[in-house]
């Protein structure tokens, strides 16, 4: 079983990574990975990550460094789960860089709408947090939403009207 991966643990696992890119990459950090950079959780199990262009040499050193840091990495972002948000690569916060790689936290409102959809209570903590930061807005939460909706039928495990509802929720708490 692998370790949970707190702040240092995921800024050595972007030391190693930086090392293994040949070739100019952005890699997107999301869910647990960005909560733990934020500091409002202080570790996660998994980091999960979203890696563009796929570049080879840096797939493939995954597994040496997953077994090396003892950390789990997972190519999961939230246009797996719910439909791409126009504009996510723009709105994405830069983190850091180190060699040819590019740090990126994933689209806070990707990630939002993510979390409401899969509704579990750590997402709806880390969902809270990002309002609370203002990491996101209600209003433009709301409107990216908006966005997506006419494409939920493209993913069949997503009750559109839930969703709306999970969304409605969180926005009503957000407003009293």
């Amino acid at each position: 079983m692998r370790r949970p991966v707190d702040a240092e643990r995921l800024r050595r696992l972007m030391r190693e990574l930086g090392r293994e890119a040949e070739t100019e990459s952005r890699l997107y950090f999301t869910g647990g990975a960005t909560a733990v950079l934020f500091g409002w959780r202080s570790s996660t199990i998994d980091v999960d990550i979203k890696l563009e262009p796929d570049a080879d040499r840096l797939l493939r050193s995954f597994p040496r460094i997953k077994d090396q840091l003892e950390i789990n990495i997972e190519l999961a972002s939230p246009d797996q789960f719910i439909p791409e948000l126009p504009g996510w690569h723009e709105r994405s916060a830069f983190i850091a860089r180190e060699g040819q790689l590019s740090f990126f936290h994933y689209d806070f409102y990707a990630q939002a709408l993510s979390k409401i959809q899969r509704g579990h209570s750590q997402d709806r903590l880390d969902v809270r947090q990002m309002l609370d930061r203002r990491l996101i807005e209600p209003a433009e939460l709301r409107q990216r939403f908006e966005q997506i909706e006419p494409y939920l039928y493209r993913y069949p495990a997503i009750d559109p009207a839930a969703f709306r509802r999970a969304l409605e929720v969180v926005l009503r708490e957000e407003t009293g």
